[in-house]
């Protein structure tokens, strides 16, 4: 059959395989001279056997590199130019240059001899195959979950030839590779010579792909690893970035002899030792083998030393590792107290203080202070304040550590034992130079005391400073307390929300205090929703951020019963009360406990259950009377107290706590809101009900940090008085505070028309959380004739039950 032929070869439409497919196909009789640039697995094979097929449905033959001389006959195609002769890329040169010639051939981006970019100059610019995106893959794979789409991608690096290979052995949505799909690369690998294969292993490793690093490595000229690591980028085993594709990593070690990888281990660990560079990448790998477990002199230096590394990077691999460096040669007294360390930061406190004992009371462990420093701060954990200052003020005179005498004072403080915190500060030694840690601790325990004895805002801003400092360093310390976790607490004492607020966010995004400190961090910040009011932003933080240590649960305990009394929810109060008296029989009553404990306080009483709480309460009061009552810790849990009283209906106990924190209004803007609104309160308790006083209280303790407070105060007094008018226009206070908009009055007008005014003030007071007995006393009729007039309400509502009709009774009164 004869063809014609034209004396130009067709142009492509743009650089893509799409583009040379379509220009063949639209005539396959043009001329066209073409090249087509991939690395290994990119498809170069197929998109040849696709433009064949093309061919041979016209009638037009094709010719590989071994029938050049029939080239003006058909089309010819060649594969993998880069591997050909000279002679043969001369005699292509020659084709390309014909007229009528239609000519494609493929090759790699490397290597690229003379002859080849010769003829790669004839071709002009190539066609370039480029990795398969999402979409592809998801035509490709059929019905999975997109998730699953995205692992393949990341895995195989979109590399088609990767991408078939898993498709064909994998069970779609098993985020695994298949044994049978890394097996499939031992030929991609046997293609790239001994030195080549020796360079993806090293590489798979964890050795850095540079020349004279894998050259000193594997001992090899630095001009053949050269040559190797072209191979491997035109191979398409690695990224962009020459880093080993993850599929192509798993496949090598898969695929590589265990004596070799043993042999370029110990060699790159080495190499690592030398230079003091990382080598947790390098031995964790090997935990749980057995060659983990065998004496060896570098291995045990290299678990070691991943070993401290983990501790800041990777804290759960941190003990096997010590253990690993054990089993290969080191001596356990050397380690013991990172061990110790570990165990801590993995959260394993029992095993943590076990071991930290241990290294304390042995005189052959080089580094004990290390002991004391874990031993100290997981006492402080579990709750027990008073033993962690004991024990840090013991290090003081035996074995230093960096910033011992700051938290021995601390925990001095917190005990209630000011004058020996004092004595033992007036001291001017300290352990070591002065570091960030030591100046931050010195800040935290000056900022404590100045909050016992001195000024709110001066205490604030120095345990602000405190934290701040300790940022940059507080990701690998283990303390017994933050100057973040302090500081918020002072704040929260004092009202400044925003403060606490910044401070926790900075020292949650730094790490500061490491994983253990970080649970106490977030359980901080559930908090200050709580304070505000917004249950669901606090009950979603608390979530998480559960932590294992006694103070977390504490914490997260009486930010549960928060919740569940802000939300009336006396089922979940209740279920909170078990853990509840669980967490506080754990904890010692330090100064840094009253948050919470003033919160379960509180909790008791809605639950006319205080008998239990009794002790812990009293053992605070006698704190703080030890410390000279300093109004920024006694002011809040005095005002739980009344909190409790106001519930509890116990006015003689109302009106002594009412003195007691008029005594302290001077302080700091918060305990001067709180005398305010107690005074207040008393009045509303003796049935005398100021509207504009009561707005002035309520508006007080919402700009003074306690919002959810100021709401409450504006709600009951809507409850407690019998003026209509002012019953309403409180109600809407307590909204305004609680962040809502005003209600729409009788949004549904005619729809109100169904009740009479009886009717519509029960709904108002029923609304408002009264009883039916209590609504009763309001408007001066019986609880049994208040439950008829409900009772008639959801008749004439058509109302199935008491959810459907204060969800109807709110609609209806634009509630």
């Amino acid at each position: 059959m004869n063809h014609s032929t034209t004396s130009r070869p067709a142009l492509l439409p743009d650089g893509h395989a799409a583009g040379l497919r379509s220009v063949i196909a639209a005539d396959p009789a043009a001329s066209l001279v073409a090249g087509i640039q991939g690395a290994g697995g990119y498809g170069k094979t197929a998109l040849l056997e696709q433009l064949a097929r093309t061919y041979h449905d016209a009638g037009i033959p094709v010719f590989g590199a071994n029938a050049l001389d029939r080239a003006g006959e058909g089309a010819v195609l060649v594969d993998d130019a880069h591997r050909l002769d000279d002679a043969v890329l001369g005699e292509l040169r020659e084709v390309a240059r014909r007229p009528g010639t239609r000519l494609v051939v493929a090759y790699r981006p490397s290597p690229r001899p003379a002859a080849l970019a010769e003829l790669i100059g004839e071709l002009g610019a190539p066609v370039l195959l480029a990795a398969l995106g999402r979409d592809e893959i998801a035509a490709q794979a059929g019905a999975v979950a997109p998730e699953w789409i995205g692992w393949l991608q990341a895995q195989t690096g979109g590399v088609p030839r990767y991408v078939s290979r898993v498709l064909a052995a994998a069970e779609p949505g098993a985020a695994e590779l298949p044994p049978r799909a890394l097996d499939q690369f031992q030929h991609d690998l046997d293609q790239l010579g001994e030195a080549g294969r020796e360079c993806v292993t090293a590489m798979a490793i964890g050795a850095t792909p540079h020349p004279d690093l894998l050259a000193a490595l594997l001992d090899l000229d630095p001009a053949e690893v050269g040559s190797a690591l072209l191979a491997v980028r035109a191979a398409g085993l690695v990224g962009a970035d020459d880093v080993l594709l993850p599929i192509v990593r798993a496949a090598a070690l898969r695929l590589a002899p265990w004596e070799q990888r043993l042999r370029v281990t110990r060699r790159l660990v080495e190499i690592q030792l030398a230079r003091g560079g990382s080598v947790l990448p390098l031995v964790s790998p090997l935990l749980g083998a057995d060659i983990a477990l065998l004496p060896e002199a570098t291995l045990a230096a290299a678990f070691e030393k991943a070993g401290d590394e983990a501790l800041r990077d990777a804290p759960h691999l941190a003990r096997p590792l010590f253990a690993a460096a054990v089993s290969a040669g080191i001596p356990v007294v050397s380690v013991a107290a990172r061990q110790a360390r570990a165990a801590a930061v993995a959260g394993d406190l029992d095993e943590a203080l076990r071991l930290a004992d241990q290294v304390i009371v042995d005189d052959a462990v080089p580094d004990r202070e290390l002991g004391v420093q874990v031993a100290a701060s997981v006492l402080a954990h579990r709750g027990l304040l008073e033993r962690s200052a004991e024990l840090c003020r013991w290090s003081v005179g035996k074995l230093r550590w960096p910033g011992d005498r700051a938290f021995a004072a601390l925990g001095l403080i917190g005990s209630g034992r000011l004058g020996e915190a004092d004595e033992l500060l007036s001291s001017s030694d300290d352990a070591g130079p002065p570091t960030s840690m030591t100046g931050a601790a010195a800040q935290l325990a000056a900022g404590v005391r100045e909050s016992v004895v001195g000024s709110a805002a001066t205490a604030l801003s120095t345990l602000v400073r405190s934290a701040s400092l300790s940022e940059p360093v507080g990701r690998g310390v283990l303390v017994p307390d933050s100057p973040a976790a302090i500081a918020a607490l002072v704040a929260l004492h004092c009202g400044e929300l925003e403060v606490a607020q910044s401070t926790l966010d900075r020292a949650i995004g730094a790490g500061a205090g490491g994983p253990l400190l970080h649970h106490r961090h977030r359980l901080l910040a559930a908090w200050l929703p709580l304070v505000r009011g917004d249950t669901v932003t606090a009950r979603v933080k608390l979530q998480a951020a559960a932590g294992p240590a006694a103070r977390d649960r504490l914490l997260a305990t009486a930010i549960e019963a928060g919740i569940a009394s802000r939300d009336n929810d006396m089922g979940a109060l209740a279920a909170a009360r078990g853990q509840a008296r669980q967490a506080v029989a754990e904890h010692s009553v330090d100064l840094f406990a009253l948050l919470p404990l003033g919160e379960l306080v509180v909790a008791a009483a809605r639950l006319r259950d205080l008998d239990w709480i009794a002790p812990y309460l009293a053992e605070a009061r006698s704190l703080l009377e030890r410390l000279g009552n300093p109004p920024l810790w006694t002011s809040m849990l005095t005002w739980k107290r009344l909190q409790a009283a106001i519930v509890l209906e116990d006015l003689d106990d109302a009106r002594q706590l009412a003195a007691d924190l008029d005594g302290m209004a001077h302080h700091n803007p918060l305990a001067a809101a709180m005398a305010e609104a107690a005074r207040v309160w008393l009045r509303i308790l003796t049935g005398q009900v100021d509207q504009d006083e009561v707005e002035q209280a309520s508006r007080g303790l919402h700009s003074a940090g306690l919002a959810w407070d100021g709401a409450r105060l504006a709600g009951q007094a809507a409850i407690h008085t019998k003026d209509r008018r002012a019953m309403l226009a409180l109600l809407e206070c307590a909204r305004a505070l609680q962040g809502k908009p005003p209600r729409p009055r009788a949004v549904r007008g005619g729809d109100t028309d169904l009740l009479s005014e009886r009717e519509k003030e029960v709904a108002e007071l029923v609304l408002a959380g009264l009883t039916y007995k209590q609504v009763g006393k309001r408007l001066f009729i019986s609880a049994k004739t208040v439950e008829h007039h409900i009772s008639r309400i959801k008749q004439r509502l058509g109302c199935a039950n008491r959810e459907d009709l204060l969800n109807r009774l709110r609609e209806l009164l634009g509630r």
